[in-house]
């Protein structure tokens, strides 16, 4: 580390591939929750693969989900409190969102032979498998009985129900061109997905940025997101994030990361593909590429729109006179 480190913080990096990851005949899930990574209060994240055809199945959590795809594509669906039903198929650099409660159902398609891979963050950095509820959970632990007289129809009819909960089974891929079911009361008004991938980065001298927050993604009340490159070579500049933690999940490259956390701490840490970052709000951080690859990575708060502050803006719209005498730079570099 630089000798300018000094003192302790929490650790802020957890690598994906050291979470416990349980496997499903149609695919994969992993978690990162506070248990793993106990600076992370605010966010967790889980990464998951679906077989081409494999079916997340139809569930619903007390949190809302936010989505990016990393790999293939996936074919949401979903159903609102007023009946309003919806349907996408969502890409690589995509998005999904929705709100808490709104029960919903993943499946990979055959866009290409991987299925599909995603990463998804819960608002709730406690999040694990009791905020989830999952329909063949629900219907195993009710008497056929009841559920016969639910759907009207006779009880046998439900001889072949799932005694546990399937999570993630194989399934039959559905076609690209599927509609969603013809619906009396409409579809969901706001879409629950968002072609990030189609939006235009804005270039910097050292790389690009883009943003999703409500203001181009209306639905996605609780998230916002900015995917960042960085060149070898560049950073991205020291700054910080002033009403929100920042969950950073880094998708390849090398990166350096120096987090400031006042009163004399700072640390220095090394990241790549893979790892997850944890910045509380506030605490000052700069993001350098290491390596000789474009550094890619994501920027995720739990929070409606993106917001942070550059140290260097901050210096250039103070009275040069107070930076002058705080830091003793010339009236050059001032200027400059």
């Amino acid at each position: 580390p630089p000798t300018t480190d000094s003192g302790s913080i929490p650790n802020p990096k957890w690598p994906f591939a050291l979470s416990h990851n349980t496997l499903y005949s149609g695919g994969w899930v992993r978690i990162q929750n506070d248990e793993v990574m106990p600076i992370a209060k605010a966010m967790a994240g889980v990464n998951m693969r679906l077989e081409a055809g494999a079916i997340r199945e139809l569930h619903w959590h007390n949190t809302p989900e936010w989505a990016y795809i990393l790999k293939g594509t996936t074919q949401i669906t979903a159903v609102d409190q007023n009946g309003r039903n919806y349907l996408a198929n969502v890409g690589p650099g995509d998005l999904w969102y929705f709100p808490e409660g709104m029960p919903h159902s993943l499946q990979g398609t055959d866009a290409n032979n991987e299925g599909s891979e995603f990463l998804l963050i819960f608002p709730d950095g406690t999040f694990d498998s009791s905020n989830q509820f999952m329909i063949t959970d629900w219907l195993a632990h009710t008497p056929k009985d009841v559920i016969a007289k639910n759907f009207g129809v006779d009880i046998s009819e439900f001889d072949r129900l799932p005694s546990h909960d399937l999570y993630i089974f194989p399934g039959v891929a559905p076609p690209l061109d599927a509609k969603a079911p013809e619906d009396p009361q409409g579809t969901i008004p706001l879409p629950y997905s968002f072609e990030f991938s189609k939006v235009k980065p804005t270039q910097y001298a050292g790389g690009t940025v883009k943003i999703a927050d409500t203001r181009t993604f209306p639905i996605a009340k609780t998230i916002s997101v900015a995917e960042v490159t960085v060149e070898p070579g560049a950073m991205r500049e020291l700054h910080w994030h002033p009403t929100e933690d920042e969950w950073t999940f880094f998708i390849e490259g090398q990166a350096r990361v120096t987090i400031f956390a006042g009163q004399s701490n700072a640390q220095t840490y090394d990241y790549q593909g893979g790892d997850i970052a944890y910045i509380p709000t506030a605490w000052g951080h700069y993001v350098e590429n290491s390596g000789n690859t474009t550094l890619r990575f994501l920027e995720i708060f739990n929070s409606p729109l993106f917001e942070d502050v550059s140290l260097a803006q901050w210096i250039a719209n103070t009275p040069p006179a107070i930076v002058k005498a705080t830091l003793q730079l010339s009236d050059e570099v001032i200027n400059t």
